[in-house]
């Protein structure tokens, strides 16, 4: 997966930033800052007034915005919204590069992208993994998908804006890793909420169970991922560590001990019930790692 980083190549390019929510609006002060003509338009006009006065160039509507320059980046709040705001513009696409860092699904992307080229567009698709402040750093991480060549000959303009990785030519691979990084996010605060909700129920403070007890733990735990990664592409489900009958009975005792604190266990119920479910299809012994098979099997 090639990277790029915003030593890269000077900027030549001029752009248009479509939405200006708290991301847009980092997006297009990292492109201004980094020497692009940018151009901004936002449905609400009032959110360009403090680029404008920074330098940007206000378009008083989406067909102008597109009109005026050679990219188009598009973050808005779906992607139904960003087709809906495109759509007027359709025919100022043509030969223009088009960079959707619009959250979405994989589908979603490919559909889009396919619009793109019926409208002679290049077209790139994107996932930001970061937060506005972090635009423009080299910590923030933005996943891109799409063709190489169109990646490759707009490298200064993603560079703007942090770390640039390219992860293949399927448009749809972005928003997947997008979504599957979320998805160990969210994994990770849902453990943080139900374990500080348990010891809350004993008026234990948060900030002292989560910096003495609770990090530790979890990076402790996290050292634990590359085997369980190398198990999961090797196929090996078996272990005589703690299986899955081990673990089914830990988060039984959660819920079980949830419950008699006066704590909902929404939070780890799907959980245990996989756990229940694949020890009842003959898994006990298996490891935890096995349950990404069983996930998979779900499409």
């Amino acid at each position: 997966m090639p990277e790029i980083d915003n030593s890269s190549n000077p900027p030549v390019a001029s752009v248009t930033v479509l939405g200006l929510g708290l991301m847009g609006t980092a997006l297009a002060d990292a492109f201004r800052t980094a020497g692009h003509r940018t151009t901004v338009w936002n449905r609400s006009p009032e959110k360009a007034d403090p680029l404008v006065e920074r330098g940007a160039h206000r378009a008083d509507d989406a067909v102008a915005a597109v009109s005026a320059s050679d990219a188009v980046v598009v973050c808005v709040s779906d992607y139904a919204t960003a087709r809906a705001v495109l759509a007027p513009a359709a025919a100022e696409l043509r030969g223009k590069l088009l960079v959707n860092l619009t959250n979405g699904t994989p589908e979603q992307a490919r559909d889009t992208a396919a619009w793109a080229a019926e409208q002679g567009a290049d077209y790139i698709d994107g996932g930001i993994m970061a937060v506005p402040q972090m635009i423009a750093g080299p910590d923030a991480l933005i996943l891109y998908s799409g063709a190489k060549t169109v990646f490759d000959r707009h490298a200064d303009l993603f560079a703007a804006l942090g770390t640039a990785r390219h992860l293949g030519e399927d448009p749809g691979l972005a928003p997947l890793f997008d979504l599957a990084l979320l998805s160990g996010m969210y994994g990770m605060f849902t453990g943080f909420y139900q374990a500080v909700a348990l010891v809350g129920s004993e008026k234990a403070e948060a900030t002292d169970f989560t910096t003495t007890l609770l990090i530790p733990w979890v990076q402790a735990m996290v050292g634990l991922l590359p085997a369980f990664a190398a198990e999961i592409d090797a196929g090996e489900v078996q272990t005589d560590v703690a299986n899955l009958d081990v673990n089914r009975l830990a988060l039984a005792n959660i819920l079980d001990a949830s419950r008699g604190q006066g704590v909902a266990g929404d939070l780890m119920a799907p959980l245990a019930r996989l756990l229940d479910e694949a020890v009842a299809d003959g898994g006990a012994s298996h490891s935890l790692s096995s349950l990404v098979g069983r996930l998979s099997r779900a499409r």
